[in-house]
């Protein structure tokens, strides 16, 4: 049960927060077998003109490969409860979704650098709706245009983060390090991603 919908205030974009979608006993079962279901790699990315081990693990799914931080994830199919995930989170963000990266991180040393999901295959000013599982952890908002202007907000087990229209373009985001003692954390981000023309039709879940 929804428990009802929270503006997150960021300038020039549009960021809404729907707390509990999956509730508690729901949120549990979805880790757990997220944990053990999704074939998670541990991927090597480019910075600063190095290759090094990314500090989570990851794994995509969907119907088009996808390039970030120099690593390309090939397409795959989506398995029957990342779609299931994916159409409740297509709902609340009013658009359908067809593909997902999915995240582990497994402590608190795990994390995700400051980064806007802006690749051109995505389109201008993408949509992205961020469903998380597990255990609580600070997402950081930062402003391209003014690194000093942050905003934090802790995503727990069951919330659906829906970054709208400008949040891209306007804003980085990231899920810093923390030395305090935590659990794993699963994070869902499912996207659209433009097809082809040929392979467009029917590609979409919601």
């Amino acid at each position: 049960m929804i428990s009802g919908v929270v503006r997150i205030d960021l300038e020039d974009a549009d960021v809404r927060l729907y707390p509990g979608v999956f509730p508690p006993a729901r949120a549990r079962d979805l880790f757990d077998r997220l944990c053990t279901e999704v074939d998670w790699q541990r991927a090597e990315v480019r910075l600063f003109g190095r290759r090094v081990p990314s500090p989570r693990l990851s794994a995509w799914y969907g119907e088009a490969d996808y390039t970030y931080s120099g690593v390309t994830w090939p397409a795959r199919p989506m398995p029957a409860l990342l779609q299931e995930i994916g159409t409740e989170a297509g709902r609340l963000a009013g658009q359908p979704f067809n593909t997902v990266l999915a995240n582990l991180y497994r402590s608190g040393a795990d994390s995700m650098g400051w980064h806007a999901d802006d690749e051109a295959e995505l389109g201008a000013d993408p949509v992205i709706a961020s469903v998380v599982l597990g255990e609580t952890r600070r997402f950081v908002f930062r402003r391209k245009n003014a690194p000093a202007v942050k905003r934090d907000v802790a995503l727990g087990a069951g919330d659906v983060l829906v970054m709208g229209r400008g949040t891209q373009r306007h804003w980085l985001h990231a899920v810093p390090k923390t030395a305090k003692p935590v659990g794993a954390r699963v994070n869902l981000t499912f996207r659209q991603i433009r097809l082809k023309r040929a392979q467009a039709a029917g590609s979409a879940f919601v």
